[in-house]
């Protein structure tokens, strides 16, 4: 099994829950797929229009080490994933 950690902006999908348990898969792309049978319709959130790729404004860890393959990544039995929404924000301006 893995454990899919859900952010807040999400929860909507895995009904307030934080912690969402599936069965594990060989990629990333069936631990998605198998959190959106559990949480049916998060994987549109996850996911680019096309479905192909992660949102560029999520990033995804797999036992604290940010994915590199994308959803191809290779999830290992008894993983932890965080799903985190990207920071926005901020200033270039120098703080004097």
């Amino acid at each position: 099994m893995v454990q899919v950690h859900i952010p807040t902006a999400l929860r909507t999908f895995s009904n307030g829950r934080e912690e969402v348990e599936v069965e594990g898969g060989s990629s990333l792309r069936q631990v998605i797929e198998r959190l959106n049978a559990a949480c049916p319709g998060i994987k549109a959130r996850i996911l680019d229009e096309e479905g192909q790729d992660i949102h560029p404004g999520i990033a995804i860890f797999i036992n604290d080490e940010q994915t590199s393959e994308g959803l191809i990544q290779r999830v290992p039995d008894q993983a932890s994933i965080h799903i985190l929404p990207a920071m926005g924000g901020g200033s270039t301006r120098a703080i004097a």
